[in-house]
């Protein structure tokens, strides 16, 4: 019997984990990208692993299930080097972080109240620490760019071939069901073509007259020159959330709104790089080396968009802000339901049509 042919258009961390696990499930597996191996969105993530607050109970599931999968997978890919660093939040006024902790221990979430002594025990690299904070012993972290790769690598030597610089002008009809893809002049048939092209998504989308709710706010990331290890684990504090690459670069991250009061880009990364130094013992003298500010791929309510887009045979679209978190997961299900037909229980919320908008 001869496999299925899938075609996944976008190599970020969503597309490279569907293809793996695809390819791992013996489908054989075509990836398409319209730039360089990695993508764009997954270049420019903070990469922060967690099932945290502000998530209603379905949803937090889901994440805790992806985090479980992370460990998984990075059994089976060594060389996604999980980082299970763990995390120290207090971006939240003290009551909603004793709400969030209280509604977080019911669901079983891993966390521990701990004071400023404590805080100092965990991440002695804290200029201040807090009077209240809690600390998630199961967070982690990735390299985002090198897991995407890393990934992509090991489809590869299952079989997947992977096209970068090609781009997916448009999807190819055979009566009612998707068939292919159009790259420039070429055309590339298909069993399954699968969209998980970031804010790309959208565009292939309303070519066949699909149109989703989807949104591309923008995110500010600061990167320090390379230092010596500064932290251990990921801070969450208001107004800043700071971790420590592989290579030593701090990376601080923060929401950019394109018109707050004017300021611009280089001007708020500085301010916001100022707040790196104030937190961080050590990092007084380690400049800034750059700043990337990146789209992120979001659905309009927020929350992930899998499955077949107004059930169209031939077609699958995985979409979603939190990537990092959710990609071993996504992929997992995905390559489930489009080889087997099965699609999993935590799916049951996060079907593309309920963003699905009238025509123009």
């Amino acid at each position: 019997m001869a496999k299925k042919h899938c075609i996944v258009i976008g190599s970020g961390i969503l597309g490279a984990s569907v293809a793996w696990h695809l390819a791992r499930a013996g489908a054989a597996v075509t990836i398409l990208e319209a730039e360089q191996a990695g993508g764009r969105a997954t270049r420019d993530s903070w990469a922060w692993i967690n099932a945290s607050w502000g998530n209603p109970q379905p949803y937090f599931h889901l994440r805790q299930r992806a985090m479980q999968e992370w460990q998984r997978l990075a059994r089976q890919v060594p060389d996604v080097r999980l980082d299970r660093c763990g995390g120290l939040i207090w971006d939240l006024p003290p009551d909603q972080l004793e709400a969030f902790a209280k509604e977080h221990s019911t669901w079983g979430y891993e966390l521990e109240r701990i004071d400023g002594k404590g805080a100092l025990q965990i991440e002695p690299g804290i200029k201040q620490a807090p009077n209240f904070a809690l600390h998630m012993p199961q967070e982690g972290k990735v390299e985002p760019l090198n897991a995407a790769l890393a990934l992509l690598a090991a489809a590869r030597k299952m079989g997947a071939r992977l096209l970068v610089n090609t781009p997916v002008s448009s999807l190819m009809h055979t009566g009612d069901r998707i068939a292919g893809v159009r790259t420039g002049d070429a055309v590339q048939e298909a069993d399954e073509v699968v969209i998980a092209a970031g804010v790309g998504s959208a565009t292939l989308l309303r070519g066949l007259g699909l149109h989703y709710a989807v949104q591309a706010p923008t995110g500010l990331l600061v990167h320090s020159k390379p230092t010596r290890r500064l932290l251990t684990t990921l801070l969450m504090a208001t107004e800043l959330h700071v971790r420590q690459t592989s290579e030593g670069r701090l990376v601080a991250g923060t929401d950019f709104v394109g018109s707050m009061d004017g300021t611009a880009p280089d001007v708020m990364a500085a301010q916001l790089y100022q707040k790196v130094q104030a937190m961080v013992a050590g990092s007084e003298n380690v400049a800034m080396d750059f700043y990337t500010m990146g789209q992120r791929p979001t659905p309009g309510d927020g929350f992930p968009m899998v499955g077949r887009p107004k059930d169209t045979a031939g077609l699958y679209l995985v979409l979603s802000h939190s990537g990092i978190t959710l990609a071993p997961a996504l992929g997992l299900f995905s390559s489930q339901e489009l080889l087997s037909g099965v699609r999993d229980p935590l799916l049951a919320n996060y079907h593309p049509d309920r963003l699905l908008q009238p025509a123009d």
